[in-house]
């Protein structure tokens, strides 16, 4: 019998898990705090992220994080990218042949590490054992069981398959790929964009904006993408294109919506505070920003995005700095 511990109980971590129990696996899920871990094990629901979908029996929770490592042979990493480093530090610090799945989207800020980076520097597992899962998947629908295609990938082919088998049903579909470094940074970057789309339908802009956006944004990620090792390909498919649609499109965006606030006036702070989840664009806007003086590459919409957000810019000024740029051939590079 396949057991899978999910790591992590928002959303994200608690649709995941709710998924691989259905399909028959042995899930345990790990509750951080205990107020909610109590409530969910009295409900057998998790009314604060993901109401109105109850637990299969296959579900059981655990509030000991020692106890969910050692119980999966695969564990599932869902917690926000800021907590990820210290979370994977926690684990036992004992050889084991396990799988772990990163299921977050961001940039380590400062390291300007990769998720998949920061679980293997943190718990010494190879990164032939390690695979993220992207793609354009809000937990609101995929709870629903709406048709969904995402990806899989780890450095190791073979691993990212075993990955794809195991999240696989009818209505989750899951392709498989070894272009981590792609797969990872299309998941990350796409949420900066997003901001950048919501910026746009606060401030009041058109279909025409939020049309450039989407298409210059991809060109940017890209950019970025294959300066750090990516296929170029990879941009193109689920964790890239797929991903960035519904994250500047969707209600159910959190990015877009963080982006949307701002341009209506409102301060980053005062957003952040009232919000239940995690926007993970925001910090990965920073480290974008690291990363592009570092590397020296061009993401001027990201670069907009930043000076909105930390520099108190005004949007109407950073579309117009965007427009005003100087003339040039449309170029996919």
């Amino acid at each position: 019998m396949t057991r899978v511990s999910v790591i992590g109980a928002g959303s994200w971590g608690t649709t995941l898990a709710i998924l691989l129990a259905e399909k028959g696996y042995s899930v345990h899920l790990w509750v951080r705090d205990a107020q909610q871990f109590s409530r969910m094990k009295e409900e057998r629901v998790n009314a604060r992220y993901l109401p109105g979908v109850p637990f299969p029996p296959k579900l059981e929770l655990t509030g000991e994080l020692s106890h969910a490592y050692d119980f999966g042979d695969f564990l599932v990493l869902a917690v926000p990218t800021h907590a990820m480093r210290s979370v994977c530090a926690s684990f036992p610090t004992r050889k084991s042949e396990k799988i772990l799945i990163s299921v977050s989207k961001g940039i380590e800020n400062d390291t300007l590490m990769r998720m998949s980076e920061v679980i293997s520097q943190t718990t010494g597992v190879s990164l032939d054992h390690i695979a993220t899962l992207s793609g354009p998947s809000h937990a609101e629908e995929v709870s629903r069981k709406i048709a969904t295609a995402v990806v899989t990938a780890s450095r190791d082919l073979e691993t990212a398959r075993k990955v794809r088998e195991l999240f696989r049903t009818e209505y989750f579909r899951v392709y498989s790929s070894d272009d981590l470094i792609g797969v990872e940074l299309g998941g990350a970057l796409k949420n900066v964009i997003a901001i950048a789309a919501g910026i746009a339908d606060g401030a009041g802009f058109g279909d025409n904006t939020k049309a450039a956006l989407l298409t210059r944004g991809l060109v940017e990620m890209t950019r970025l993408g294959v300066m750090l090792g990516a296929r170029r390909e990879t941009f193109a498919g689920l964790s890239g294109m797929g991903d960035l649609i519904v994250t500047c499109m969707s209600r159910h965006s959190r990015n877009r919506y963080v982006g949307e606030q701002i341009g209506r006036g409102r301060h980053l702070d005062d957003v952040l505070q009232e919000m239940v989840m995690v926007a993970e664009g925001v910090k990965t806007t920073r480290s974008v920003h690291q990363l592009c003086d570092q590397l020296g590459v061009e993401m001027p919409i990201s670069e907009q995005v930043f000076q909105v957000l930390f520099t108190n810019k005004s949007p109407l000024q950073a579309v117009y700095d965007l427009m005003t740029r100087d003339p040039k051939e449309e170029k996919f590079e």
